[in-house]
């Protein structure tokens, strides 16, 4: 009689995860728009003196108006220093929303973050889009045969500049303490389906990604002429009817956040997970910053581990790039005149020394006691 090979347990099913609401006002981001001179900088200055926020920073996108607007009464406010790459602008962002949490979790008043302006930051990104298109070999061609051709940029390229965008916008959405993000609106005129001026018509457009008012807790217009006026918000307490901007003609930041949407100390951040297609990229993320080859191995074995969650295909992609990244770090690039390796190469390099490690380890296991 053979022996019965033992069944391989079935692995449990998905269980339900669930959490009872809150039910507490989150802290908001707040989108302050409109022309030129209407108040937008000054509104966002004047807020720093609020006797019930905490830290207030400033990010000046070539708007440069931060220094001057500290002169304003009780204005209170420290300016963020960047080299005005998207990179460095970022990991500003990403240290505010670190000591936010913080801030909140000490106990202490919400941390308030300005960016001025959320125009020149798309504008940034966009001319990032368009400068990679013209390098890119067709169009380098084109434009050596006709410098003024006209370079329209591939969908991949705008993705690429949105994920950008909304990296910015999720920590924006999701910080411990108050956003805010200046930008620049007026009217222009109505444009067809086929991107032509409609005769005697007018539109209000906001100068910057397309998805940021809707992005926004509250939208806020303001004009040279006219009152504030509340666009949107997304709130139980202040409700604005569609196509009925509520204005308010003593329109204060401090106001709107702590009245009128009844923010207070109790207040959370928005909870939002960041949406993503697989498990990957977090574990992509972790092989990039890794410098040891021996955390990268561990790395490497933990992908099957049980608390990876990892299906077979996100293992081999996650274990491919360990390996790339194992070979950079084992061949550098030392000087300027080194030729990078390609992926063919490092995933060469990779398997030749893993052969060898196993050649090593089949020798030592061979050898008599």
């Amino acid at each position: 009689m053979s022996a019965t090979a033992p069944k391989t347990p079935a692995r449990p099913g998905p269980r339900l995860k669930t959490r009872k609401p809150t039910g507490v006002v989150p802290w908001p981001l707040i989108l302050i728009e409109g022309e030129e001179g209407a108040g937008k900088t000054y509104s966002a200055a004047l807020f720093s003196a609020s006797k019930k926020t905490g830290q207030n920073y400033w990010i000046d996108l070539d708007e440069g108006s931060a220094d001057e607007y500290a002169a304003i009464p009780g204005a209170d406010y420290l300016i963020i220093e960047h080299d005005g790459t998207y990179r460095d602008i970022l990991e500003q962002i990403e240290a505010v929303h670190a000591e936010a949490r913080r801030a909140a979790l000490a106990g202490e008043p919400p941390v308030v973050l300005t960016i001025d302006s959320g125009s020149a930051l798309w504008r940034m990104l966009t001319n990032w889009t368009h400068e990679r298109a013209r390098r890119t070999t067709n169009n380098r061609k084109k434009l050596q045969e006709d410098p003024d051709a006209a370079i329209d940029p591939a969908i991949n390229l705008w993705n690429d500049a949105n994920e950008r965008w909304s990296r910015v916008l999720w920590l924006l959405r999701t910080m411990s303490g108050i956003a805010i993000v200046l930008a620049r609106g007026k009217q222009t005129s109505a444009i067809d389906d086929n991107g032509k001026p409609i005769p005697h018509k007018t539109e209000w457009r906001v100068t910057g990604q397309k998805d940021l008012g809707f992005d926004s807790t509250v939208w806020v217009r303001m004009r040279r002429d006219e009152a504030p006026q509340i666009i949107k918000a997304r709130s139980l307490r202040l409700r604005v009817e569609s196509n009925k901007p509520l204005r308010l003609r003593d329109f204060s930041i401090e106001d709107l956040v702590f009245e009128r949407l009844g923010c207070s100390q109790d207040s959370q951040p928005r909870i939002m997970p960041a949406l993503v297609g697989d498990r990957v990229q977090s574990w992509l993320d972790r092989v990039g910053e890794m410098t040891d080859i021996d955390k990268l191995k561990k790395l490497w074995h933990d992908t099957v581990g049980q608390d990876s969650n990892l299906v077979r295909e996100e293992v081999l992609t996650v274990r491919a790039a360990i390996e790339r990244r194992a070979a950079d770090l084992e061949n550098p690039q030392k000087e300027m005149g080194d030729r990078t390796q390609t992926d063919a190469e490092r995933l060469r390099a990779a398997a030749e020394r893993t052969a060898g490690e196993t050649a090593k380890t089949k020798e030592t296991a061979e050898v008599p006691a």
